[in-house]
């Protein structure tokens, strides 16, 4: 376990963010938050990281929030004290609005922020041992993280109901098929198959990629806006380097080595 409760790694392309609170089966404090957002933030500006990949060291990937810690600042301040310090505080984070893709990896426990994490997140990698669970509304409260704003989106209706008022557990199997989660592999494979799906978008074409995530997450809203945002951002993409690139590397049957220019 290292001295912070958030391990930061820039490996080629692919940022590797990690909760490191095994002892606390990874659940998350105000430092986790505030680490979290942090490294949403590098994502964001450094030009080197395409990609983010959200993992948990140990055996899980989170209980939840670390009730213990962050339930007497909940309760004297109310959901603002989960506010972190930057751009990407954690409603930011949950709330996807990170302009690169964000793939998440899951083991163990995946409970309550977990599953709004997964919601907020591009792709998720699901081991097939899992557990889920919102528990929030057997607690007396309701989720607060997002889970009621994008599940039934998501998810549908029905799945989303069914899970967010029962506070019951579901399995891998279950949120593969709700659509929680695009991939179960062997538990212990998770990590590594999610970076290989990192390192793939990561090879794709940085402006078309950016530009693919914000106009797909524009039509989730307003679709007619999507329309014109996608009219006014075609012309640059088709005058870009890496348009220019891709074509070339086609006509020469090669792998296309993209820029982001």
């Amino acid at each position: 376990m290292s001295d912070h409760p958030v391990t930061v790694e820039l490996d080629g392309h692919v940022l590797l963010i990690g909760v490191d609170r095994p002892a606390k089966r990874n659940a998350w404090d105000l430092a986790t938050m505030a680490g979290v957002a942090a490294a949403y933030e590098r994502l964001a500006d450094d030009d080197e990281a395409r990609v983010g990949v959200l993992f948990g060291h140990g055996e899980h990937f989170s209980a939840g929030l670390d009730l213990a810690q962050v339930s007497p600042a909940l309760e004297e301040h109310g959901p603002v004290v989960l506010s972190g310090q930057g751009r990407f505080d954690p409603y930011g984070v949950w709330g996807a609005q990170v302009p690169k893709p964000v793939v998440m990896a899951v083991q163990g426990l995946a409970f309550t922020l977990s599953i709004e994490l997964a919601l907020a997140c591009d792709v998720v990698v699901s081991a097939d041992d899992v557990r889920f669970r919102q528990l929030e509304i057997g607690r007396g409260i309701l989720p607060f993280g997002g889970a009621t704003m994008r599940a039934a989106t998501q998810l549908g209706w029905g799945n989303a109901m069914r899970w967010l008022l029962t506070a019951e557990e579901f399995g891998a199997a279950e949120a593969l098929r709700i659509g929680l989660v695009q991939e179960v592999v062997p538990a212990g494979q998770q990590l590594q198959r999610a970076t290989e799906i990192a390192r793939t978008i990561a090879a794709q074409a940085p402006l078309g990629v950016q530009g693919t995530l914000a106009n797909a997450r524009l039509a989730l809203r307003d679709v007619e806006q999507a329309k014109e945002h996608l009219t006014g951002l075609l012309p640059g993409i088709l005058a870009s380097e890496d348009a220019k690139e891709g074509v070339q590397s086609f006509l020469e049957r090669r792998e296309a080595r993209f820029t982001g220019k």
